[in-house]
């Protein structure tokens, strides 16, 4: 099965299974991925999913859209790579996806 790992800003690693069709957000809440709170539903309205894509995996993720680059454009600790996770539909292709959470969500 695919899977993503998430990295703490401390450096703890987590992963979860790849659900084709799911957002990003969705993996991390359906696995209690610790600093991703996704408080307005995926609707890229609160910016509380952010995460930093690995620089490797950022052409494949694929880039912001206009919504998230409004959310995104507020945040202090937005990175070059820096998405929503909300706005991110994985696929199973993934198969070892990496994400930094930064230390603080908005």
């Amino acid at each position: 099965m695919a899977a993503v790992t998430f990295v703490s800003h401390d450096g703890e690693k987590c992963e979860a299974p790849l659900d084709e069709g799911c957002s990003l957000m969705q993996v991390a809440t359906n696995n209690a991925i610790a600093g991703i709170d996704g408080d307005c539903g995926g609707e890229a309205a609160c910016g509380t999913c952010h995460v930093i894509v690995d620089p490797t995996w950022a052409d494949k993720v694929g880039p912001s859209g206009p919504e998230e680059e409004e959310m995104l454009s507020m945040n202090p600790e937005r990175q070059a790579t820096s998405r929503l996770s909300c706005q991110i539909k994985v696929s199973e292709s993934w198969d070892g996806l990496t994400v930094q959470l930064p230390e603080f969500q908005m």
